[in-house]
């Protein structure tokens, strides 16, 4: 069993960053490939990065790709989420969640409870 808190969230202007944060409780944390999904009003939720457990496998969507960094500290058990150059496009509620398996958009077994990020103008 994972639980999983996220913060870091908040408002920011178009351009900023933010950095976000998810806590994992468990000493089986490291065995868990990590992701980040979002979701905004009327959208269905989306993939928007993952990493292996080890750290040394990372997958991001097209629409983050070189502007987001996943990254995570299983001496901590933490992932992060590093957003730059935000965009409003990017306004939506963010989750963290984890999965046996691969890193990557597929089906996970833990999720948190989300963190709102708002990007304006």
């Amino acid at each position: 069993q994972v639980q999983l808190v996220e913060s870091g969230g908040g408002l920011v202007q178009a351009g900023g960053s933010l950095r976000l944060s998810c806590a994992a409780s468990g000493r089986t944390f490291r065995s868990y490939a990590m992701g980040w999904f979002r979701q905004a009003p009327g959208k269905e939720r989306e993939f928007v990065a993952a990493i292996s457990w080890s750290g040394s496998s990372t997958r991001y969507a097209d629409s983050v790709k070189g502007r987001f960094t996943i990254s995570r500290d299983n001496a901590k058990n933490t992932v992060y989420l590093q957003m730059n150059s935000l965009k409003p496009e990017d306004t939506a509620v963010y989750y963290c969640a984890a999965r046996n398996g691969a890193a990557g958009p597929y089906e996970y077994d833990y999720w948190g409870q989300g963190t709102q990020v708002t990007v304006s103008l």
